[in-house]
């Protein structure tokens, strides 16, 4: 059966109440008030007065202020520091940012390397704790894996029978199937001594693909360029389709549907896929294909 192992969803999480509430008018109306209670010579302050014209520079000098505040206070929370500020949390818990492509100085000009996205490496720092257990829980098999190998997208745990752990594994590169040498370096990984335990069996697999297409019209209101429309709505479905390319996450039509349904799309006529797409805990759903056409408009 599959493990029960989940993270606590980040995104979910509400801004630190450190965060303050952004208003200009609010901060300007205070410092009115304030400037009136000092000087009553200000009692009768309009608009084209210069002093009021200070006031709104003062004003908007501290909205900046309090949004730099704002921005250094979920700089150094795991939920929402970004680029650098995320490497640094996560060299608390002795995680690097993974390189996916190497630097080629050879080309005119230079190919700078390619690294992790930042939700990938707080995904690894959320399990870094899980990491720490050689007791064989499923989250500490999930942050290793992950680790092992630049390529590894996605990776699920299930224990088939009493000391036997399988362990299947999604690759960033074409559909997801990954290759004999990554599945090597995962295994290889997962068998250290100070990772596996001894009573443990582990069974590195590739993750299943399971492939589809969407293929759709779309009835559009009178207005803007149907190419807009439908370019907005095909980068979108790109979207939840390599959100959603994971191991055990189902395709659902609401998805689906709400992905097409951009801001000009009146309806959306769905041919395939035709049913959900439902993905076992080692499956992985990969878009393959889609297509979208203009289907009318709606006035």
């Amino acid at each position: 059966m599959a493990g029960a192992f989940t993270a606590v969803d980040l995104s979910q999480l509400p801004f630190p109440d450190a965060v303050d509430a952004l208003d200009f008018e609010t901060i300007l109306t205070a410092m009115l008030a304030d400037l009136r209670a000092r000087d009553p010579l200000f009692s009768a302050l309009v608009e084209s007065d210069p002093a009021f014209k200070i006031m709104e520079v003062c004003a908007y000098r501290e909205l900046l202020l309090r949004q730099r505040v704002n921005e250094a206070v979920k700089a150094v929370t795991l939920a929402y520091a970004e680029q650098a500020d995320l490497e640094q949390i996560a060299a608390r818990y002795d995680v690097q940012r993974l390189q996916l492509v190497a630097e080629n100085p050879a080309t005119t000009p230079a190919t700078p390397a390619v690294y992790e996205d930042d939700d990938s490496l707080r995904r690894r720092v959320q399990l870094s704790f899980e990491g720490f257990s050689t007791a064989g829980p499923e989250g500490a098999y999930v942050f290793h894996a992950l680790g092992a190998d630049a390529d590894v997208l996605d990776v699920a745990v299930a224990s088939p029978a009493p000391g036997v752990v399988s362990v299947a594994v999604l690759s960033r590169q074409g559909n997801g199937t990954p290759s004999p040498a990554l599945l090597a370096a995962v295994d290889a990984t997962l068998s250290a001594q100070d990772v596996r335990p001894l009573t443990d069996n582990v069974d590195v697999v590739p993750g299943n693909i399971i492939d589809y297409s969407v293929t759709a019209s779309l009835v559009l209101f009178d207005g803007p360029d149907a190419t807009v429309v439908i370019d907005a709505a095909r980068a979108a479905m790109q979207a939840y389709a390599s959100a959603s390319h994971r191991l055990g996450r189902d395709i659902t039509l609401s998805g689906v549907y709400a992905a097409l349904h951009q801001p000009g799309v009146q309806r959306v006529v769905l041919a395939a896929p035709a049913a959900n797409i439902v993905t076992a805990w080692n499956q992985a759903a990969y878009c393959n294909g889609i297509t979208l056409s203009a289907g009318g408009t709606d006035a």
